[in-house]
């Protein structure tokens, strides 16, 4: 399993109904394709909930390594990513939502005072509830009756869930950084990442070079490189790498051969593609793929 994208990598699953837009997500990382969920991003804000292990969660340029019991708040359109820690699984649990939910129509005073500037603000793309503050554990217990009252559904249970994401709103407004807005060229960057991701996502099974994403952004090579590095906090090549292993792993499910699987992915030769891949998972293909065999 893997988190599937447009080419703007905005997740394509749809978050709720159009009536009531708002899901919960009981999910492990063991669950996916590498023990990890890939870059991607959703128009919808989503509030996720360790409930059991450690995870290695990125959002935009920002790293946090959430624990037990922690909580990570995810802004609009924020591109995100997880993965195991000590290649040790985590079960979590996911609210998304569109944030309408919380101001009832657009332009409203709620919408203009406090949600649009959370929302349309770079510089608050994360919030990682720890218990460091005196409010983050009345943060989760609403967050947790939210996720109990979604499971049980009892009388005017779409009512109760709103009025406590409103109050969890509350609680994050109050505290969230709001004067602190990110400038335009802030943006501007967050979208050339965006093309970044999007011409590897189209293009990895090709022989990819410096000069091509750079023309493809409009941004001299030396730029780009540091742009990336800078956001993503890993080369732009090294994560080519490991975004072509990702993309393999689908193909050892199946029973094509190594050396197609490594033409597939936009490896040179089958030897380097079994030299990467030992690299990143810490085993060969072939062993990868009898171990799913086991399952």
């Amino acid at each position: 399993m893997q988190i599937i994208t447009n080419q703007f990598q905005k997740e394509l699953k749809k978050h709720g109904s159009d009536h009531f837009p708002f899901l919960v997500s009981y999910q492990r990382l063991s669950e996916y394709d590498s023990n990890s969920f890939l870059w991607h991003c959703h128009p919808e804000i989503e509030i996720t909930y360790i409930k059991k292990g450690s995870m290695h969660y990125r959002v935009n340029n920002r790293s946090f390594h959430l624990k037990e019991g922690d909580i990570i708040f995810c802004n609009s359109n924020a591109l995100h990513s997880g993965e195991m820690e000590n290649q040790e699984d985590c079960s979590y649990i996911p609210i998304t939502f569109d944030s309408k939910l919380i101001y009832g129509f657009f332009q409203s005073t709620i919408c203009t005072k406090y949600v649009d500037p959370v929302i349309q603000n770079l510089a608050v793309c994360a919030m990682h509830i720890d218990y460091s503050e005196n409010w983050h554990t009345i943060f989760r217990d609403h967050m947790l009756k939210v996720i109990s009252l979604d499971k049980e559904k009892p009388d005017f249970y779409e009512l109760d869930i709103s009025i406590h994401m409103q109050t969890m709103w509350k609680l994050l407004a109050e505290h969230f950084p709001l004067q602190a807005v990110s400038p335009a060229s802030d943006l501007t960057e967050y979208e050339r990442i965006r093309k970044i991701l999007s011409y590897i996502e189209q293009n990895y099974m090709n022989r990819i070079t410096l000069t091509d994403i750079s023309e493809n952004i409009h941004l001299c090579e030396s730029e780009c490189t540091r742009l990336f590095k800078r956001h993503m906090n890993t080369t732009l090549f090294a994560f080519l790498k490991e975004y072509r292993i990702e993309r393999s792993l689908e193909y050892l499910n199946t029973k094509e051969s190594i050396s197609n699987i490594a033409e597939k992915t936009g490896f040179s030769d089958s030897n380097y593609y079994t030299k990467v891949f030992s690299k990143i998972k810490g085993c060969s293909p072939r062993e990868y793929r009898k171990n799913l065999l086991k399952q």
